[in-house]
């Protein structure tokens, strides 16, 4: 079965397709991050690749990004409603994994 873009599904997926996205979102339950805090709370993950997932998922409205006009620059990452949304599922996916993936 193919997922088009017009399926509910499908568009979702879209959104949720990279590696990080998940990780990204759980981290972000806990609050407001900093880059670097984020960086150093998701272990694997390079700076280029959160930069590109903090980007895709601030585009599709599911992360806030707040600059602040300091030297050096600081900016701040949080979850929107639309982000904060998939916390239950998030929850799911871990018991999930809790149960079948020992």
């Amino acid at each position: 079965m193919k997922l088009e873009l017009h399926c509910h599904v499908g568009r979702a997926m879209h959104i949720f397709k990279g590696r990080w996205t998940f990780p990204i979102i759980k981290t972000l339950m806990d609050g407001t991050f900093r880059f670097k805090e984020l960086e150093r709370a998701l272990h694997g993950i390079n700076t280029r690749m959160l930069v590109k997932e903090l980007k895709e998922l601030e585009a599709e409205g599911i992360i806030n990004r707040q600059a602040y006009a300091t030297v050096p620059p600081t900016v701040e990452y949080s979850l929107t409603d639309k982000g904060k949304a998939m916390e239950p599922i998030i929850a799911e996916i871990e018991k999930w994994g809790v149960k079948y993936l020992q």
